[in-house]
């Protein structure tokens, strides 16, 4: 089965990804209709698994409906509720559906989810999910027993470009190409150059990186972000930028603006971009043609 996504990558192509959360339950007609709508500026979308460590419905069954309808998926993959057992279970089983991408991450502590009482499970980091995936696309699982037919996966990661340890931020990257990631999908930035000072560190080689977008919706919104999600940082232009907007009654228009400033800039910076648009998926196609991402 054709992979649009890793052939564009490998072609040097500027790829367009962005990301979709599954329901908690069975109704998916909001999410196929955000899907359809994004089909054609898009080269895949995201399918999150139970984000927050709140529970949703299984990303790998939304995926196979997204191929069904011609769209691209790649499937988040998290260390936290299931064992390599499971794990690779999962993968093939997503493989021979004919899913093929795939981002692998640790996982937010249940804890913190709406399960609170859930046993995490965690049997691999990131880098040995990373491993068990290039194991079973070289024919054989973690354990070393041979598989009767290997999956073709293009297996991907996620970094953070704006983190205050970029030594150490550079370290866990490295880490992550040499156990098999092939791309790299990256937390919300906000200054192409910060992008720029993470490749050049990084050494990334062929490996395609793709910037996290988030449109800012509002000041407050912007403000938000600095205050509590690490590694992301608004620029004080930026931010006053929302402010004067949020003044004028334009906010929405220059979060749009800001969004599509940037992307241009990162045209010439990293391989893609990764959308994250945040309930404002009716938003994207405009911004992703003004920026010139997409036709």
């Amino acid at each position: 089965m054709t992979n649009r996504l890793e052939e564009k990558l490998r072609a040097g192509g500027f790829a367009v990804t962005t990301e979709l959360t599954p329901p908690k339950g069975i109704d998916l007609s909001d999410l196929l209709a955000k899907a359809e709508l994004l089909k054609p500026c898009v080269d895949a979308v995201n399918l999150t698994e139970s984000p927050r460590a709140r529970m949703a419905i299984d990303p790998r069954s939304v995926a196979r409906l997204l191929v069904e309808r011609g769209i691209e998926p790649i499937v988040q993959v998290t260390a936290r509720d299931r064992n390599r057992i499971a794990l690779q279970a999962d993968l093939l089983g997503a493989a021979a559906l004919g899913i093929g991408n795939f981002v692998f991450m640790t996982g937010d502590s249940p804890k913190n989810g709406d399960h609170p009482d859930a046993k995490p499970v965690f049997d691999l980091t990131t880098v040995e999910l990373l491993g068990a995936a290039r194991a079973l696309a070289g024919g054989h699982d973690l354990a070393g027993n041979e598989l009767k037919g290997a999956p073709r996966l293009f297996i991907g990661a996620t970094a953070n470009p704006g983190t205050e340890d970029l030594a150490r931020e550079v370290d866990n990257t490295r880490r992550k190409i040499e156990a098999g990631a092939r791309f790299l999908q990256t937390q919300a930035v906000f200054d192409a150059s910060v992008v720029e000072r993470f490749i050049a560190a990084a050494g990334l080689g062929d490996v395609a990186l793709l910037a996290g977008v988030i449109p800012l919706k509002s000041a407050k919104m912007a403000a938000w972000l600095n205050a509590n999600v690490p590694g992301i940082r608004v620029p004080d232009a930026l931010l006053a930028q929302m402010q004067a907007a949020a003044a004028a009654g334009r906010e929405e228009q220059a979060g749009i603006e800001i969004a599509v400033g940037l992307i241009r800039a990162l045209r010439g910076v990293s391989g893609g971009v990764h959308v994250m648009a945040l309930g404002w998926e009716a938003h994207v196609p405009r911004i992703l043609r003004e920026s010139g991402a997409v036709p």
